[in-house]
């Protein structure tokens, strides 16, 4: 019975994969358009403020300072909701902007009822937590809704589009 042989990769085989070389202090910092992140976190109280520190973090790596103050309210009035309707479950927020308006969206596993009742009731109170987040969204002349999440389990999708002319003129009283 033979072995078969390993040759371990020589230096010249790493030279066929290409890699950037970038001087130090050559690059420019992120974009403002390149904004693109998500973050999962647990259907906590205190998940809130992990989610408001990152959206914070991203806007201020992409130059996008003056968007945060309405940025973070919403991002924790979407996490309030999310949680409250599913404790304990997993929550994931994605943060994009394009076209000089940011949209959060935050998905959670609370699945539409199949009574019309029960159904009626739950969009009630959905609503009823996002009250705060419906003044600072119209504040900021942007949009907000939910419904059905597409994703796979299923679940509710929350998402908001604050466009920037409005978000920058805000500033919680």
């Amino acid at each position: 019975m033979s072995v078969p042989s390993f040759a371990y990769p020589s230096a010249d085989d790493f030279a066929a994969c290409p890699t950037a070389r970038v001087e130090s202090g050559s690059l420019p910092g992120p974009l403002p358009d390149m904004l693109a992140c998500s973050l999962g976190v647990p259907g906590e109280a205190w998940s809130g403020q992990i989610a408001r520190s990152a959206v914070e973090a991203a806007l201020h790596a992409h130059g996008l300072d003056r968007l945060v103050p309405a940025a973070v309210q919403v991002t924790g009035e979407l996490l309030a909701a999310a949680w409250r309707l599913d404790p304990g479950g997993h929550l994931y927020l994605s943060a994009r902007y394009r076209d000089d308006v940011l949209r959060l969206t935050v998905y959670d596993g609370h699945r539409a009822h199949g009574h019309p009742r029960l159904a009626a009731h739950c969009e009630a109170r959905r609503r009823a937590a996002l009250r705060l987040l419906r003044v600072v969204v119209r504040e900021c002349g942007g949009e907000w809704g939910f419904g059905d999440s597409r994703e796979p389990g299923g679940g509710t999708r929350t998402w908001v589009a604050l466009p920037r002319a409005g978000a920058v003129g805000y500033l919680p009283g």
